[in-house]
């Protein structure tokens, strides 16, 4: 019994003894060479926190390139008193020299990849526009375009094309895309934390100012627009809010989501 005795307590001290090895080998060397390069901490004050000393972290790095704005557009009395006194006789005429061949007052424009602007929101136009002119946004042909545009211009032109009537604005009978489509639209999916498209796209909805309507465009500029929001190949969307939902979404949802906003002819 003594020697069975001696052999238990010489394992259990084996066993201790490797806790407190692997610990030591966790706490002071894998721990720091894990945290100790990563920003704002140091191999010293990592050991420290391994051992339950919270130290406060170092200050972390700064990065050298200048902050890039989504947008230069602010919604302001400015913005708004730009919008309310564009001039719709004037910016039908500036369409109609400059505009028309691509986007179309009435009937969907000549190629799909471009966008239709009859009947869209003022405050969706002028916004583009405007990052097109800043280059927050870039198109081989809009963005020369853009620039060579004042402000008055571009207020005048976003009034014009918003004052055009437009098929199924409501989407009320939308082309069939499936009822998982239809949930995606409608309820979203809080598994992938993304948002009911609804939710700002709707006619109704309360999204921000400057979004979109969607009904009425063709399937391929949906699924594109998309698609570049999801690859970061777009980038002037306030606060990355469509960068973070396009990238939740798979390429099948987006083709489906540009059929489901499609005006049936």
């Amino acid at each position: 019994m003594e020697a069975l005795d001696r052999a238990w307590r010489l394992w259990v001290g084996i066993i201790l003894a490797g806790m407190v090895v692997t610990a030591c080998v966790l706490g002071f060397v894998v721990v720091p060479l894990v945290q100790g390069g990563g920003p704002g901490f140091d191999a010293f004050t990592a050991i420290c926190r391994a051992i339950g000393i919270n130290l406060a972290p170092r200050e972390a790095p700064r990065a050298a390139a200048p902050a890039q704005p989504a947008s230069g557009v602010a919604w302001n009395s400015k913005t708004f008193g730009a919008l309310a006194h564009g001039d719709k006789a004037a910016g039908a005429k500036f369409a109609q020299d400059t505009c028309i061949a691509c986007h179309a007052p009435d009937g969907p424009p000549p190629d799909p990849s471009i966008p239709r602007l009859a009947g869209q929101s003022s405050f969706a136009i002028y916004k583009q526009l405007q990052d097109f002119k800043s280059s927050t946004r870039i198109n081989e042909i809009m963005s020369g375009l853009a620039k060579a545009m004042t402000d008055t211009q571009i207020a005048d032109v976003a009034a014009y094309y918003s004052s055009l009537a437009r098929l199924d604005l409501d989407a009320r009978h939308p082309a069939f895309a499936g009822p998982e489509i239809e949930a995606l639209v409608e309820r979203g999916d809080a598994t992938r934390g993304v948002p009911p498209c609804a939710s700002c796209h709707a006619a109704t909805s309360g999204g921000p100012i400057e979004t979109p309507t969607l009904t009425g465009q063709s399937p391929q500029y949906v699924a594109a627009a998309l698609k570049d929001f999801a690859e970061g190949q777009r980038r002037n969307d306030i606060y990355g809010r469509m960068r973070g939902i396009a990238a939740k979404l798979t390429p099948a949802e987006m083709t489906l989501l540009g059929d489901y906003y499609t005006t049936p002819h």
